[in-house]
């Protein structure tokens, strides 16, 4: 497999990130000290900027803990970010609703992020059958 080089940019004093050599998903920390209450929603820095290789996105997720430690969840689900969002000033953020009142430290492990590659080029072509066994709607194994 050949190794991807990914350019980055830190703002700051956040310390650089590395990739461990268990998983896949590499660890990112919040770069600045952050008080929510319950309810309330704010994008906290990450303090990097990245150019990520033509052809790919990072996706950002919270990490397991994350919840657990801060009640703060990613309203979104998931953080996609392609690579065109590659200049020197386009800092990568994490979404947080805090669902109690929280405090996140400068340095805390609050997310994740790994690379994929882009969806290929697809056309959709529309008939009226498809032809295929149905497996029972939505919320289905197909055992019916």
């Amino acid at each position: 497999m050949n190794e991807l080089v990914i350019r980055i940019k830190y703002h700051g004093d956040t310390p650089p990130i590395e990739k461990i050599a268990v998983g896949d998903w590499i660890d990112l920390r919040a770069a600045e000290t952050v008080e929510l209450k319950a309810g309330e929603w704010r994008p906290i820095s990450l303090g990097i900027s990245m150019q990520l290789p033509e052809g790919y996105e990072a996706h950002i997720l919270p990490r397991s803990s994350t919840f657990k430690r801060w009640g703060v969840i990613l309203p979104n689900a998931m953080g996609i970010i392609d690579e065109s969002y590659c200049g020197d000033n386009d800092i990568w953020h994490f979404g947080a609703l805090a669902l109690r009142d929280t405090l996140i430290q400068k340095g805390d492990r609050i997310c994740q992020f790994r690379i994929m590659e882009k969806m290929p080029p697809v056309r959709f072509e529309e008939v009226q059958v498809l032809g295929n066994r149905d497996r029972g709607g939505f919320g289905s194994t197909g055992d019916v």
